[in-house]
């Protein structure tokens, strides 16, 4: 996180400056608009589009209470996305629909997530806590390319090796549930480092 700091100057300035910073608002709205911000950046990442999404991306977060209010209702922060290579897919049904994406207050129990299991589509969760920040925004953070199918069989066969050769990511990863990486598919990781400088690794999931 930066270290960023205000310095207000002016006879007066006080009190009333400290509380022009205090965001007076519910904790409920603040917590909805920063988890929906963050799952809007994760579908562009995953590259799916969405309805107005540079504006939502845009939004402020008075903007926010503005539209969804203090106490936003759940169903109206529904968020509806299809691929950006797939606009054959665009209208979504039950013929079309093949994943979703559940935010929770709290932490789900084993049966709930049984019946999830069962779904006939993927049905991913993420408590509401973990969206507050978007990950991959740390400055520490490594830049992860999805490998194609085809990109990975290349990558396999110029070094003569499986995929379970390489280094592992597991399936509940932090970064592997932000990107809704599945197992069998293998990422490419780029970090750089101070002693050797630029690194480039691949991992498959696990």
């Amino acid at each position: 996180m930066a270290n960023n700091t205000a310095v207000y100057g002016g006879e007066g300035c006080g009190t009333a400056c400290i509380l022009s910073m205090v965001d007076n608002g519910s904790v409920e709205s603040r917590r909805y608009y920063l988890a929906r911000r963050t799952l809007m950046e994760m579908l562009r990442d995953r590259g799916y589009v969405v309805a107005n999404m540079e504006v939502e991306l845009c939004r402020s977060l008075a903007d926010f209470r503005e539209v969804f209010s203090e106490k936003p209702e759940a169903g109206r922060l529904r968020i509806i996305a299809c691929r950006a290579s797939d606009p054959s897919r665009k209208i979504v049904n039950k013929e079309t629909l093949d994943r979703v994406i559940l935010i929770l207050q709290s932490k789900m129990n084993f049966h709930a997530q049984k019946v999830l299991d069962e779904y006939p589509v993927k049905v991913e969760t993420f408590p509401i806590t973990d969206l507050l920040v978007n990950i991959t925004k740390h400055f520490l953070a490594t830049k992860h390319e999805i490998l194609t199918p085809e990109d990975k069989e290349k990558l396999l066969k110029k070094h003569n090796i499986e995929d379970k050769q390489l280094p592992r990511m597991l399936e509940n990863d932090a970064i592997a549930k932000y990107y809704g990486l599945e197992k069998g598919q293998v990422v490419k990781v780029t970090y750089y480092s101070g002693v050797t400088g630029l690194i480039v690794t691949y991992r498959s999931v696990m």
